[in-house]
């Protein structure tokens, strides 16, 4: 089984429970990628999040890891217009010092050619933070 088909079901069945309702003493990150990609949070302070659609955090200093999924033209090269879209898997960081309980805030990510770009914003949508690109990889 291809791994971004099981990122997919596990994304699919996540969506089918209810998000929990925000904690007022910690601070809530939603994700946001456009139609056809897709944003996970990943890692919360290099621990493991229990949910990817979202991460709920205290007030202070965090590290937020997320995992953004997107396909680009395939990689044949040459002449090979028919080739296979290739999937691209993009972990991007973000660190941000000044996390405020009961705040909403947003982390949005785009492709840029073969490499990604993500920002987290406030809620009057001020960029706080610029993700960090730790690596690429194609599956094809």
């Amino acid at each position: 089984m291809r791994p971004h088909f099981l990122l997919a079901l596990l994304s699919l069945s996540a969506c089918a429970s209810p998000l929990p309702p925000p904690d007022p003493q910690q601070a809530w990150v939603t994700l946001y990628a456009s139609a056809g990609y897709t944003l996970m949070a990943h890692k919360l302070d290099d621990q493991q999040t229990p949910d990817g659609r979202y991460f709920q955090v205290s007030p202070g200093a965090h590290t937020l890891d997320v995992r953004f999924q997107f396909e680009v033209a395939g990689g044949g090269g040459g002449s090979d217009f028919n080739s296979e879209p290739l999937q691209m898997t993009c972990h991007l960081r973000l660190q941000y010092d000044g996390f405020a309980a009961g705040q909403q805030y947003r982390i949005e990510a785009r492709p840029l050619l073969m490499k990604a770009q993500g920002w987290l914003y406030d809620s009057q949508r001020r960029v706080l933070a610029r993700a960090k690109v730790l690596r690429c990889n194609t599956f094809g």
